[in-house]
């Protein structure tokens, strides 16, 4: 099941809480599933996650992380994040930076920088810590901020980035 897709380093994912609660998009296209039914169906920790990552730098190779615990907690914890058992090509594990995390966005500040909010600065909403590692849904495109994974080996900018849930 799709969870993100993210096309182009537009500013689509500069969204609302509540539009992010709710899912926006198509899935053909820049997408969201939705943080309410990501919640509900990971709850039983029955899925696992899985990233297909494309690199501006590599445009012929899909890269790719799994984790195999992925639980998105309710709203009432702000949709907090819980991840473990990275395997993959992505070089590096760039999303458990981001554990336990809850989410960020625009109107709604849960990262761990006192005295800005990631998804201002980086745009989009997402799991922010002090800001990101795993950037798939961020929209600057200067040297700070980018649409990227960290330590990924065709160049940390992304192309293309998609999230998928997996039956365990």
């Amino acid at each position: 099941m799709l969870i993100q897709q993210k096309v182009d380093r537009s500013n689509f994912f500069s969204r609302s809480w509540a539009e992010f609660k709710v899912g926006f998009g198509d899935p053909s296209g820049n997408y969201w599933l939705g943080n309410e039914l990501l919640s509900q169906l990971t709850a039983n920790n029955s899925y696992k996650l899985k990233f297909d990552l494309r690199s501006r730098n590599n445009t012929n190779h899909w890269y790719y992380a799994e984790y195999s615990t992925f639980i998105v907690l309710s709203e009432t914890d702000n949709y907090r994040l819980q991840v473990d058992g990275y395997s993959g090509n992505a070089a590096r594990d760039a999303l458990g930076w981001h554990n336990g995390m809850r989410f960020t966005t625009y109107d709604r500040d849960n990262d761990l920088r006192s005295a800005e909010n990631c998804a201002v600065l980086a745009g989009g909403g997402f799991w922010y810590k002090w800001c990101y590692e795993c950037g798939v849904n961020a929209v600057r495109n200067s040297d700070s901020w980018d649409f990227h994974w960290a330590g990924l080996p065709g160049g940390h900018a992304l192309l293309r980035s998609r999230m998928w849930l997996q039956c365990k």
